[in-house]
């Protein structure tokens, strides 16, 4: 991960949810404002638990496949110009720690307030409570529409 140290860095959890989405927008408006680049970090971990009949299951190809939906989202979300200026990182693992490692000296960590998993009613979701008790810099929860909003810029 490059990092211009020169310039605040805003680091924003994806996971293709509506409250991602809008995560997303409050991330970039925020950077525009302060001068700051976007780092956007999205992070997989294999589904289920794996017992002695487990599949081989290919980490390339799987982070790959991360990866191209990311990108597609992002161009979705923001448009392809302002997608193209977003950092990225695909990781393998809890996302909540994958988050937190990625926002180590980060002038803020935005995510979203419910992701995919978790119960509907819920007001905030596993990883932005825990990101929120546990991250060392301030930490920013958007609340979702609960629609898909796209946008061609920001």
């Amino acid at each position: 991960m490059d990092r211009d140290v020169s310039r605040p860095r805003v680091v924003v959890g994806v996971d293709g949810s509506p409250s991602s989405y809008e995560a997303v927008h409050w991330a970039v408006r925020y950077a525009a404002l302060v001068g700051g680049t976007v780092h956007a970090v999205a992070a997989w971990e294999l589904p289920g638990l794996y017992g002695w009949s487990a599949p081989a299951v290919d980490m390339d190809l799987d982070q790959d496949e991360a990866r191209q939906r990311m990108a597609r989202e992002l161009t979705e979300t923001l448009g392809a110009d302002a997608a193209a200026t977003l950092s990225t990182h695909v990781a393998h693992g809890n996302p909540a720690e994958v988050l937190l490692r990625a926002a180590e000296g980060a002038e803020v960590l935005v995510v979203g307030s419910r992701g995919r998993g978790g119960f509907a009613r819920a007001l905030l979701g596993s990883v932005s409570q825990h990101v929120a008790q546990h991250a060392g810099c301030p930490v920013v929860i958007v609340r979702g529409t609960g629609a898909r909003s796209t946008t061609t810029g920001s």
